[in-house]
Parts: C-alpha cells; structure tokens; sequence
C-alpha cells in the first residue's frame, strides 16, 4: 500500500508539468500572426467609425454586396493589383430625374470608386432625393480615401436632378477637398424638332 502511495505523487508531479505547459503552447503572440494577414491592404470596411452616420438599412445592403462580391473573387482568382495612391482626382456627379450617380476618378480617367441610388437601396422616386445623393456621395468618397487616399477633387457635374448640390456639398463634408465645378450639362442647339403640343 506504501509503495502505491509512493507511486501516485510521482504521477501527479509528472503529469503536473506537462498539464502546465499546455496553455502556454495555445498562446500565440501577436507576432507569430501570419504574414498574409498582416500584409493584406485595408479594406473597404462597414464597421470604420467614420460609417457610423450611415443608416442600418444601407449598411446592410452594402455588406451583402461585399459577400457576393467575395465569392465571385474566389471562383475568378485575378492577380494581386499594387495599392497605389491618388491624392488628387475628378469627381463625375450624374443627377437625372429618375437616379444619381457619383464616379471618382483619378486624373487619367481611371475609376477608382463610384457608387448610385440603386446600389444604396434606394428604390423609385426616392432614387433621385437629395438624401439618396448625400448618401452615395459618402460611400464613394470613403471608398476612395481609404484604398487610393483621395484628398482633391475638380467636380464635373451633368444633368438636372435635384441630388447635384448635395453631391457636391457630401464631397466637400466628407473630408474632400473641392478645387473646380464644372457644369457639363448637355444643351441642344436648336437642334431636334420640338413635339407638337398636346390636344386635351
């Protein structure tokens, strides 16, 4: 009986130590992280503080579109493009009676972020209230400082719907720096023939 009892200490102070080691085996430092994690580029993400302004319903139309654009990108694997940066670009704003749409563009051309009613979730005639244009002017612009570092804009506007000076106006709000404002609203030059008036 003497012997067992003998036995059993012995045990437990072996079993002791390696019961101990365990969780320090669990930890992870912050620098043991993966390389892949920490090399990623920031993403255009919903949970930033500056998006707290933005509405629930908005928020969560934008991150479905995220997920499904996620998983088109795993099913197409494209090459790694570079992070580039854009520190001065244009600003398209198209205001039509039915829609707005915003396109950031770096000097070239090139479209860095762009965003519209529809794609906000807005639907019908809430399309083309100012509102609706404020909003995606958030988004675009967001989207363009953080992955490009847009900081100045010349803003080229067309049409005549009721979103054009809110647009600009969330451009100027959002951090953006507005340097010109362009009108290039297409004027017919007496050029197709009126309808005849109606006969009621």
């Amino acid at each position: 009986m003497s012997e067992e009892k003998n036995l059993n200490p012995e045990e437990e102070k072996m079993e002791a130590p390696a019961a101990a080691s365990k969780p320090t085996e669990a930890k992870t430092s912050p620098s043991e992280e993966s390389e892949d994690d920490r090399d990623e580029g920031p993403d255009f993400s919903l949970d930033s503080g500056a998006d707290e302004e933005l509405p629930e319903e908005i928020k969560q139309k934008l991150e479905k579109n995220k997920q499904a654009r996620a998983k088109k990108k795993l099913v197409k694997k494209r090459k790694k493009r570079t992070a580039r940066t854009v520190k001065v670009g244009r600003a398209y704003i198209n205001a039509t009676y039915n829609n707005t749409m915003v396109t950031l563009t770096d000097a070239n051309g090139d479209v860095i972020a762009w965003a519209s009613a529809g794609m906000a979730g807005f639907k019908g005639a809430k399309k083309a209230t100012p509102y609706a244009a404020q909003i995606i002017t958030k988004i675009a612009a967001q989207k363009a400082k953080e992955e490009y570092g847009l900081q100045e804009v010349s803003v080229f506007v067309s049409g005549v719907g009721t979103g054009r000076e809110a647009a600009i106006r969330a451009l100027n709000a959002n951090g953006l720096e507005v340097s010109a404002i362009k009108d290039t609203t297409s004027v017919p030059h007496n050029g197709c023939r009126p309808k005849k008036p109606r006969r009621v």
